[in-house]
């Protein structure tokens, strides 16, 4: 287990990669003793430090839902990290793709509660009868730490992943808000073009077989650190496409059929 000190310098790198837009070497590599409680310790104290700067936390990012992707990470569970203030982008608006360290781009749910969610029994129901609407979204990711080790070839580890604030950077809201017993969200589906071209498509039921079980799960894992999901979160459920790559000057378009379509063009 990481001390107090080697967490809060390994979030200072963090952010500071952020800040200079320059990835380091995957934290693993420096503390290979690193597991799971390390790195969303690393994930928090990288919060506070984001906190610390004024922004304030507007919800969270669950990741790592489909079998595929946990296998592939050697985890037998999704991850989750949090949604700041300035990750918010509005539909249409250019985003400057800079910003971003490795950049990519998935299609999702977001889900807007009314009422807290708490407790180490929630079930779907509960996360139903609490979300005030769903609304189509994509989440921007980006590593901070490579995906590859630039002196090895090794993959960084799941656990890299999760202290890099599980790969999130940024998210856009649009399309039609939908109370969520008004569809049926397993079936709700997406088409995502890059360019003019479909290069994605896929049904939110690939989200553990419905999104909003992400967020069962999640009230479930936040409960044991006695921390709630609140009135207001936003909760991006889940990517039930493979990431796109971005580059500046491209334009990504997503259409959701009756629940809308809007454009994420980048600059």
């Amino acid at each position: 287990m990481l001390t107090r000190a080697q967490v809060e310098a390994a979030a200072q790198a963090l952010h500071e990669a952020q800040r200079s837009r320059t990835q380091i070497r995957p934290l693993s590599f420096r503390h290979p003793q690193m597991d799971l409680d390390d790195a969303y310790a690393i994930q928090a104290a990288w919060v506070a430090i984001k906190q610390g700067e004024g922004r304030e936390v507007r919800g969270r990012k669950i990741g790592l839902t489909s079998r595929a992707m946990q296998q592939a990470m050697r985890i037998d569970e999704p991850d989750f990290g949090t949604l700041l203030d300035d990750m918010f982008f509005n539909a249409g608006e250019a985003i400057e793709a800079a910003q971003f360290t490795d950049p990519r781009l998935e299609v999702e749910l977001a889900f807007v509660l009314r009422d807290r969610l708490a407790g180490t029994e929630v079930t779907l129901t509960e996360v139903l009868n609490a979300t005030d609407h769903v609304i189509p979204a994509v989440e921007i990711i980006a590593a901070r730490s490579q995906r590859v080790d630039a002196e090895t070839g090794q993959p960084r580890t799941v656990c890299d992943t999760i202290a890099d604030n599980a790969a999130n950077a940024g998210l856009v809201l649009g399309g039609r808000p939908v109370r969520p017993l008004d569809v049926d969200l397993r079936w709700v589906s997406a088409l995502l073009f890059k360019n003019g071209v479909i290069e994605e498509s896929g049904v939110a039921a690939a989200v553990l077989n419905h999104p909003a079980n992400g967020l069962v799960w999640l009230a479930r894992r936040l409960a044991v650190h006695s921390i709630a999901l609140e009135p207001g979160d936003v909760v991006l459920s889940g990517s039930f496409t493979r990431p796109l790559p971005i580059a500046a000057g491209d334009v990504f378009h997503v259409d959701y059929g009756p629940l809308g379509s809007f454009a994420v063009p980048f600059r």
